[in-house]
């Protein structure tokens, strides 16, 4: 059988392979045992992920060192991504108890309705490449806490950290037949969404992936489909005294994570009146930023982007806006062909006409200008996404204005777009999501509420309608 290889992108070099694995098999080894899981008690299950959160505690610095090396991120990013993995469990245990709590009621003649959850089965959850742990990790746990099976696949282009993640569940107590990894490409990922076996797919990726799933899913109502997808998202900067700091703002959104991020601003949309101070600010933050290898000293602040296929999409990209009529503001260059390291762009688009609606995963910026505040509300809802927007103002009744009329399941003020906390839903509408958020409200897609009216004897009479005896 043939091996999936996975490399560093900042060096090239060879660091993980495994097997491809059988996708029809794995469901078949979660469907036989997912009962038993869901027959254990609650507290036990939540006693398991706290030892998964404690055995990756143990092993933080290991694994922040491998999702550095496989996904090119600065170390400190993975740390913090390690960090998130722990502070998961915590989160979905309490989303868990808030949001499919029992309950229990008094009914009329002595009954009682009762509220309650079932996990749904086997679910089947396709993880990201830019967070290969935290991503698909907020997916498992909480659906291991409500009681599921999982059959996990890592994307192919990190699939060693998703094998790391899975070790860490099996070595805290979860059984191995209850959480299984596919090891695998498109075609397995395409071959585990359409097995008859699971019982729903959660899925976080890109938007072109989310809607074939949406259309595969479509025949088949009884199966719990939750889209996690990616933005086209704006940050908007309108009146603000301090420059550097706006300026700080849009870097953090549009180039953390070398802009592979599906919250990154991907369009600064700014005050005709303060754009050329503010661009120039930016762009000599941008001009500051270290592009480096994850384990550089000093400590970069975006490492390369995941490979270089994508590194070419993302110059052929540029320069496709350049034709439309964008003007470069600040290029984007590449440092060494043959690595996939990006430096951050800055292109105007403010005359152009048709500028195309589309995520670009990557450190490209696109800056529009507007004359009133009215048209930057117009100009950022000009996207079919709606993850995450964002407003740069120090006047309260602007944010007003913005949060009422921004189509964004994420609506920011004075705040990047990205950094999004675990303790609140994620999600958006439009092609960034299916209205089934993530984060606090997974609890809501891992089990289904079941309502039921309860007596303790049958009591049960026939007063009208009836023929005489």
């Amino acid at each position: 059988m043939a091996d999936l290889v996975s490399h560093e992108p900042a060096t090239g070099a060879e660091l993980w392979r495994d097997a491809i694995g059988d996708a029809e098999a794995e469901v078949a080894v979660a469907r036989a045992h997912w009962s038993h899981w869901a027959a254990r008690p609650l507290a036990y299950r939540v006693e398991t992920l706290r030892r998964f959160a404690n055995t990756v505690r143990q092993r933080h610095e290991a694994f922040a060192d491998l999702i550095a090396r496989e996904t090119g991120k600065p170390l400190w990013e993975a740390r913090t991504e390690v960090d998130s993995v722990i502070a998961k469990v915590d989160i979905s245990v309490a989303a868990y108890a808030e949001r499919t709590a029992q309950r229990r009621m008094d009914a009329p003649m002595g009954a009682r309705q009762a509220l309650r959850h079932k996990p749904h089965g086997v679910l089947a959850v396709l993880g990201p490449y830019n967070f290969p742990a935290h991503l698909p990790n907020g997916h498992i746990v909480p659906a291991l806490v409500a009681g599921n099976a999982v059959v996990f696949k890592p994307s192919e282009k990190t699939p060693a950290s998703g094998a790391f993640l899975v070790d860490c569940f099996h070595a805290a107590g979860v059984p191995r037949e209850v959480l299984r990894l596919l090891i695998g490409g498109p075609a397995e990922g395409k071959a585990l969404a359409a097995s008859a076996g699971i019982d729903g797919l959660l899925f976080t990726g890109a938007a072109r992936t989310g809607l074939a799933l949406s259309r595969q899913f479509a025949s088949t109502p009884e199966k719990m489909l939750a889209l996690e997808m990616g933005g086209n998202n704006p940050i908007v900067v309108w009146d603000t005294p301090d420059v550097h700091a706006a300026a700080s703002l849009v870097v953090q959104s549009a180039f953390t994570s070398a802009g592979q991020r599906c919250t990154a601003a991907r369009r600064l949309i700014v005050n005709a009146a303060v754009a050329d101070p503010l661009i120039a600010a930016v762009d000599a933050l941008a001009g500051r930023l270290i592009v480096g290898a994850p384990h550089d000293d000093p400590a970069p602040f975006m490492g390369p982007v995941i490979d270089n296929a994508t590194a070419d999409h993302l110059t052929e990209s540029f320069l496709q806006l350049l034709m439309r009529g964008g003007r470069p503001l600040r290029h984007l260059a590449r440092a060494q062909d043959d690595r996939p390291f990006v430096g951050p762009a800055l292109i105007d688009m403010s005359g152009v006409a048709d500028r195309p609606d589309v995520e670009l995963f990557g450190p490209i910026l696109q800056v529009v200008r507007v004359d009133d505040f009215d048209a930057a509300i117009v100009e950022a809802n000009a996207t079919r996404y709606g993850l995450s927007a964002s407003l740069v103002s120090q006047t309260p009744q602007l944010y007003d204005r913005f949060w009422a009329n921004v189509r964004a399941g994420i609506v920011n003020w004075n705040r990047p777009t990205n950094g999004a906390s675990s303790a609140m839903p994620f999600g958006g509408i439009g092609w960034s999501g299916n209205h089934r958020p993530s984060a606090y409200y997974a609890a809501d897609y891992c089990a289904y509420p079941v309502a039921s009216n309860e007596a303790d004897q049958a009591r049960a009479v026939i007063g009208i309608g009836l023929r005489d005896a």
